[in-house]
């Protein structure tokens, strides 16, 4: 599998949005799996990208990860 090490090309921005329906919501939900990847030097795989960031982002757009915010 060939790992992404382009940028943010992958996911799509357009794909991320119909999980979780904000921008913001989605940078601050992205930084904290993030940081959950990191600090329990957790390895995903499966997964293309190569960056913590990229890594979360593909987490979400899978469903393997619930979030929930509130109102």
């Amino acid at each position: 599998m060939n790992k992404n090490k382009d940028g943010m090309r992958y996911p799509s921005i357009d794909k991320l949005l119909s999980k979780i329906d904000s921008k913001y919501k989605l940078v601050y939900a992205a930084s904290k799996v993030a940081q959950i990847l990191e600090s329990e030097k957790l390895n995903v795989e499966d997964a293309q990208c190569v960056k913590s960031i990229g890594i979360a982002l593909e987490e979400i757009l899978d469903g393997k990860v619930d979030i929930k915010f509130e109102s």
